[in-house]
């Protein structure tokens, strides 16, 4: 800004394999937003170099940058960005839109492929205010698995929800990456960082903490262990 240069990133050096479960962690103004963007194909680094599955990211152009991001990443986001007016099915489609080599017919089929990969086969002609905040958010990630991405980029998955719900939409990366789909987070609860392969840390720009998860936590075993009461109603 003005004549104030400002090194969001600096000297940072990843590799994220295929497979791999990340949690990108660090305090606001750590550079953890700007690592996601260039990751996203949203910004596109002033030094250095990003190769996304053997591409060269800073040589594209915006319309190449564009259907990278397409084709490539399936993004989540803390508040689902679903659309309102549109079905939990039609929400998961709408990436699969700007393919002009997909037919309807397939369209639907990958999107309801999509919805049961999450569990929400049965919840496909709902609406977005019909649903928990949880189905919300498994729509949202339904949606960015539609185009069979490189990997799943999620800002805050967790951040609206409560803890039961959180540990659903965990349970749900954890199945997923056991599926071979690489998943890359970010959070600023270790408590959810816990539940990834690896975690990283970022301040000032810098990575100051990279650490492998040797036993990650089980968020289907941590479901299993919240209890459940049911009260009557007063007669």
């Amino acid at each position: 800004m003005g004549d104030v240069d400002v090194h969001a990133l600096r000297g940072v050096n990843i590799s994220i394999q295929q497979g791999d479960f990340v949690a990108i962690m660090g305090k606001s103004g750590s550079g953890k937003s700007t690592f996601m963007n260039i990751l996203g194909c949203l910004d596109v680094p002033t030094r250095g170099k990003y190769m996304l599955d053997g591409v060269d990211v800073g040589a594209l152009s915006k319309d190449q940058l564009a259907n990278l991001r397409n084709l490539k990443i399936g993004f989540v986001f803390q508040s689902f960005n679903l659309l309102s007016r549109t079905s939990a099915l039609e929400n998961v489609e709408l990436p699969l839109m700007y393919n002009r080599k997909i037919t309807s017919r397939e369209m639907r089929s990958r999107a309801i492929q999509a919805l049961e990969s999450v569990g929400l086969e049965t919840r496909a002609h709902h609406m977005p205010n019909q649903l928990s905040g949880g189905e919300q958010q498994r729509v949202a990630i339904a949606r960015s698995l539609v185009n069979n991405p490189v990997v799943i980029l999620a800002d805050e998955p967790t951040g609206n929800l409560d803890t039961r719900t959180s540990l659903e939409v965990m349970e749900v990366f954890q199945e997923l990456n056991r599926r071979g789909i690489t998943v890359v987070i970010v959070t600023h609860e270790s408590d959810i960082a816990a539940f990834t392969k690896r975690n990283i840390t970022f301040r000032d720009g810098k990575i100051i903490k990279e650490i492998e998860v040797n036993k990650p936590r089980n968020a289907r075993e941590e479901l299993s262990l919240i209890p459940v009461t049911v009260e009557e109603d007063e007669l």
